[in-house]
C-alpha cells in the first residue's frame, strides 16, 4: 500500500517589532514588521518580511474593498485621535488589530486572489507603486517585483541562493530608481489570478 499524504496549506503571519520613524523633524509615525511563512501556492515566496505604516494598511483595505464589494472585510483597529507612539499600550493594541485583519483577509481566497495584497505583503512599494504594478504601467510584474524584493532582503539567505541558481545574469536596466526593480526571467507568478485594477474614487 502506498500513502500520499498531502500538506495542508497553511499561512503565518505575524505582525510585530513596531518602530518610530521620524518622517522630518516634526512628524514621526510607527511601522510594523510584517513577517510571512506559507506553503500555499497563492504565494511567489514562501517567506517574506516587510515594514508597513498604518495608513498603508488604510489604503490596503480600501482597495481590497473596491474589489470585493460583497465581501464584508474586517475592520482594522480604530484611529483614535487619542493614540499616543510612546504608549506601549496604544502600540501594541493596534499592532493586535493588524494581525488579526491581515489573518482575517488571508482566510478568503478571493481577496487572495488580489494581486495587491500579495505586493503589499510581499514587497516594499509604495501604494502608488503597487497600483502601477497593477494596472501594467510598470515594466516589472508582480511576481518580479516580489522575486526583485527578496533578493534585496538579507534575511532569508536560502531564497537568496534559489534565486542565483536560477538566473545567470544580472539585471541590466533598472525601470526605476525608487524601486530599483528590473526586468527578471523568474517566470513564477502567483498562483492565484490578480483582479482588475480599479480607479481611486
Amino acid at each position: 500500500l502506498i500513502f500520499i499524504m498531502h500538506l495542508q496549506e497553511f499561512v503565518t503571519v505575524l505582525v510585530r517589532d513596531p518602530r518610530i520613524q521620524k518622517e522630518d523633524s516634526w512628524y514621526s509615525y510607527i511601522d510594523y514588521e510584517i513577517f510571512i511563512h506559507t506553503n500555499s501556492i497563492c504565494f511567489t515566496r514562501k517567506t517574506s518580511c516587510v515594514r508597513r505604516r498604518f495608513r498603508e494598511f488604510v489604503w490596503l483595505r480600501q482597495r481590497l474593498q473596491s474589489n470585493a464589494v460583497l465581501i464584508q472585510l474586517p475592520e482594522l483597529p480604530s484611529k483614535t485621535p487619542f493614540f499616543n507612539m510612546n504608549n506601549p499600550h496604544h502600540v501594541d493594541h493596534r499592532r493586535q488589530g493588524l494581525q488579526e485583519f491581515l489573518e482575517k483577509i488571508l482566510q478568503d481566497v478571493l481577496l487572495l486572489s488580489d494581486s495587491r495584497l500579495h505586493l503589499f505583503l510581499q514587497t516594499q512599494l509604495s501604494p502608488e507603486d503597487m497600483e502601477a504594478c497593477v494596472s501594467g504601467q510598470t515594466k516589472y510584474s508582480v511576481a518580479d517585483a516580489i522575486h526583485s524584493f527578496a533578493s534585496l532582503n538579507r534575511r532569508f539567505p536560502i531564497e537568496d541562493e534559489e534565486r542565483k541558481k536560477g538566473k545567470n545574469d544580472a539585471d541590466s536596466d533598472s525601470e526605476s530608481s525608487s524601486s530599483g526593480l528590473g526586468p527578471s526571467d523568474d517566470s513564477i507568478s502567483c498562483g492565484c489570478k490578480a483582479s482588475p485594477a480599479s480607479e481611486e474614487s
